[in-house]
């Protein structure tokens, strides 16, 4: 599959567009590029994308004690255009580096500002990134206590059924503490795609590397060493979901939802989204419309300084 099919995949339960009863739906015949975008759900996911690393690395900044930056494609490619952003991964394939895995944001120490700077700079911008091999980036590498990998959901967490719904023994967890499957409540998600090269990524720049998760109201974060652990444990099992993408492929995927329970809480959104109409037009005249997010402000918490400041 194309690295710009990969980035957009969909959940089909998070699918929300819904036509019934509906044989023939003329989007399907929209192209913006060479693979076919059915419908306004991919384009929300790119948005969506976009708009909370973009959300994460504003509140890393506004601490005024840490930098953040993009540094996964997801991140560096273009935020206003989905046809530039499309081109952009073509791009990355044609330099064969398209199913390269790096984690979406690097954090620094605010010292290092003027140096990550500086280093952005001389290579063009942080837009360049990955398209350069990571053994001409460690200067830049090197200097980072932290390395992010995004998620992110469609949820406002604390009015979710299972908030604040305490673990209990569970018998197909051979009575470990854990919760019943169909619960739903806030998770921390990795894809069992992205555990082998995140824990390469990891070991070969001695950076720790967490996985921080965004909802409307509240993030959550969870060291990666963690969260192996509790795979390795038993206290996490894989869960199986159909994922489309763009073109209508479709693929089954195990992911992780880790129970917020084993998080740490990141930050608390002190400014809600809005959610604002768009929409895309292809050469013949085709309108595709969509949601996309601006604005909403998060806080970093004292508890995820004080990890920050322990690295």
């Amino acid at each position: 599959m194309h690295s710009f099919e990969k980035i957009l995949l969909v959940s089909k339960e998070d699918i929300e567009l819904e036509s019934r009863g509906v044989k023939e739906i003329s989007w399907d015949d929209l192209w913006l590029n060479p693979r076919r975008l059915r419908g306004s759900d991919f384009l929300m996911r790119w948005s969506q994308g976009v708009w909370s690393e973009k959300r994460l690395s504003d509140a890393v900044n506004r601490t005024n004690q840490f930098y953040a930056i993009p540094y996964g494609p997801s991140g560096t490619a273009p935020t206003d255009d989905v046809r530039a952003f499309e081109l952009y991964f073509e791009r990355l394939e044609a330099a064969g580096l398209g199913n390269i895995k790096r984690p979406d944001l690097l954090i620094f120490n605010i010292a290092e500002k003027l140096h990550v700077d500086s280093f952005l700079k001389d290579i063009g911008g942080s837009k360049e990134l990955p398209f350069i091999a990571e053994n001409e980036l460690q200067s830049l590498i090197g200097r980072a206590i932290m390395a992010v990998e995004c998620e992110n959901s469609l949820w406002v967490a604390e009015k979710m059924p299972g908030y604040n719904m305490p673990m209990k023994p569970q018998k197909r967890l051979g009575g470990k503490m854990g919760l019943a499957k169909n619960t739903v409540l806030p998770t921390v998600i990795i894809k069992e795609q992205d555990r082998i090269p995140l824990n390469r990524w990891q070991t070969e720049n001695n950076i720790p590397i967490h996985i921080w998760h965004v909802f409307f109201d509240k993030a959550y974060g969870l060291a990666f060493d963690e969260a192996e652990r509790l795979v390795r444990e038993g206290l996490i099992e894989p869960t199986i979901q159909i994922f489309q993408a763009p073109g209508g492929a479709t693929t089954k995927k195990a992911i992780y939802k880790f129970y917020y329970h084993y998080a740490y809480p990141l930050g608390i959104s002190t400014e809600k989204p809005t959610l604002v109409p768009d929409y895309v037009q292809d050469k013949n005249g085709h309108i595709l419309p969509y949601i996309k997010f601006e604005g909403s402000s998060l806080q970093i918490t004292q508890n995820t300084l004080k990890i920050l400041n322990g690295l």
